[in-house]
């Protein structure tokens, strides 16, 4: 908040634009620098001014404009800011007092609609530690664009045909025919998948092939049977969405529109856009930009594009977002890249606003996930195995008791994954090691709970509440403490972070900060009594905690995450 000032302040003063200001602003080394600078070397090379004299000069234009400050001050060539701390506790407290979980939320998308497509996963296997990634990614992508105002449509595409699914139901035929699920139903499905992996010939590539082709003419046998097994396996998914909290809303399947791509085709071929070689097979001509592509098989079969031509139109037409984003793995970078060079060709007004968010891979300690292998780690598994490390911490602690236990260690296991899996830039690969993602100590989900946990125990411990000591009147003079004026200096940061991570499309961005809020609360906690003799102290403090609460469960919350008020 008090950076934005500055920004708007300086750049109106010098007739700059605020991201050019925004750029230079830096937080000096020792406090006694101020607590913002603008080093004015860049801004005096460009006004062909000296540096010393441009800071001296933006000094005297700034006293009178800077009205958050304690002072404006010009050290040789920086501009430094010293803020009324007193006046800055006030205020930034009554913000998050008065606003509570909307102190964040801006109206800088406000008219606009993001639909966005995540999870995508394929019906011939169960979700693995990789989609755990995606869809811990696409919710935090989805609670940032709410907190900017966007109206948001939830997608996701079930990727339910294909040869990879005739793998599956040529599997079933010649090893399980007749048998049902002996285990949650999409891991049955995903045995299938790796048996065929393991056993595939030549003959057996022939046989699938045929069945893909018998599946696209509606052959009745194989489609029964496609029916059979892909409820299967999206009934088990289903049931994994619903316990990692993955939420949509709406449900789009391929084989809803595999073959709804013609009339595109079509107009692609007549514009001389695609083109069919010798053996009828259709392409669409991206080079020298870009190799081509194919978008339909010789045999008339369709393929992941076929489907994706057809979907992104109809989604286009049927939502009309500003933004169309989808959020996957790096390993599509080159097909986003051709999909959206398709629809920029046929001079599609959706082109502009498709947008790919890319991921990095998740790898084991062992090396390389490998679905075809079973060398996976299964969603369901890995919560499993979180929630009985939680349980062991959580029983450590010695807070929690009885059966309370079983649904604080489910909060953290969850909390433990979603923090993991967000805490690094999203381009970057992650190696996933459980042991280290739900300790209670370190850069890590539960950490951050624990803190919300530790300012709950502290408010009942002081017969009080959130809400209570929030709602309550309290001498602010008194919070004359650095611990307390950096805490709130850290909760004032909160909603630029809020703008920030989504205009840069960064989750890690909120993951690092509410880490940073909570060490910088723990900080305060070993530095100041809270409930003290001095009844006025303790409500002041009281207070500050409670608006650190807020921000920290918020935050969370934009992960993905639920704070457990005890652990």
């Amino acid at each position: 908040m008090l950076k934005s000032e500055i920004i708007k302040e300086v750049s109106r003063v010098l007739g700059k634009k605020e991201e050019e200001i925004e750029s230079l602003i830096e937080v000096p080394p020792d406090q006694k620098l101020g607590d913002f600078a603008l080093p004015c070397f860049v801004l005096a090379k460009e006004m062909r001014k000296n540096p010393v004299e441009l800071a001296k000069d933006l000094e005297n234009k700034l006293k009178m404009r800077i009205k958050s400050f304690k002072e404006v001050k010009a050290i040789g060539p920086y501009l430094n800011f010293f803020i009324d701390k007193l006046k800055f506790n006030e205020y930034i407290i009554e913000q998050i007092s008065k606003k509570r979980e909307k102190y964040s939320v801006n109206t800088s998308g406000k008219g606009k609609t993001l639909l966005i497509e995540y999870s995508a996963p394929n019906s011939n296997k169960p979700l693995h530690i990789g989609h755990l990634r995606n869809e811990t990614l696409g919710m935090a992508l989805i609670n940032l664009f709410e907190r900017n105002s966007y109206k948001v449509v939830k997608t996701n595409l079930i990727n339910d045909r294909g040869i990879h699914i005739c793998k599956v139901i040529l599997a079933y035929l010649k090893w399980a025919k007749g048998k049902k699920p002996d285990k949650k139903s999409d891991h049955f499905i995903g045995d299938l998948y790796v048996m065929y992996s393991k056993n595939e010939t030549p003959e057996l590539e022939k046989e699938t092939q045929e069945i893909l082709r018998k599946w696209e003419i509606e052959d009745k046998k194989v489609r029964g049977i496609w029916k059979k097994l892909n409820s299967w396996a999206i009934n088990g998914i289903k049931e994994t969405y619903k316990e990692f909290g993955s939420k949509f809303d709406y449900i789009f399947y391929e084989s809803q529109f595999y073959n709804k791509a013609k009339p595109i085709i079509e107009e692609g071929l007549e514009k001389g856009i695609f083109f069919k070689d010798d053996t009828g097979t259709i392409f669409v001509n991206l080079e020298p930009e870009l190799p081509n592509k194919v978008i339909l098989r010789s045999d008339g079969t369709s393929i992941y594009i076929t489907n994706d031509l057809a979907l992104t139109d109809y989604k286009f037409k049927r939502f009309k977002p500003d933004i169309l984003l989808w959020c996957v793995g790096s390993e599509q970078n080159l097909y986003f890249k051709q999909l959206f060079k398709i629809f920029e060709k046929l001079g599609y007004e959706l082109a502009p606003r498709c947008e790919h968010f890319s991921y990095g891979m998740v790898n084991l300690p062992t090396g390389k996930m490998k679905s075809r292998e079973g060398n996976v780690i299964d969603a369901d598994d890995i919560i499993e195995e979180l929630k009985t490390l939680a349980k062991r911490e959580t029983k450590a602690k010695g807070k929690v008791k009885g059966k309370d236990i079983k649904k604080v260690a489910k909060l953290v296991a969850l909390g433990a994954i979603k923090f993991y899996l967000s805490k690094s830039e999203a381009s970057k690969d992650i190696l996933f090691e459980a042991n280290k993602a739900v300790s209670f100590d370190g850069e890590t989900g539960p950490y951050i709970q624990y803190a919300c946990a530790r300012i709950n125990s502290i408010l009942k411990k002081a017969k009080s509440s959130v809400n209570r000591a929030l709602n309550s009147k309290v001498n602010y003079p008194l919070l004359k403490e650095d611990s307390e004026f950096n805490l709130v200096k850290e909760l004032s940061k909160y909603p630029e972070i809020i703008e920030k991570a989504m205009n840069e499309r960064k989750p890690h961005i909120v993951a690092n900060y509410v880490y940073q809020l909570a060490q910088t609360f723990n900080d305060f906690y070993l530095a100041c009594q809270c409930i003290t003799e001095d009844k006025k102290l303790t409500g002041a403090r009281l207070k500050l905690i409670a608006a650190a609460y807020i921000v920290l469960k918020d935050g969370l919350n934009v992960l993905g995450i639920e704070a457990p008020e005890n652990m």
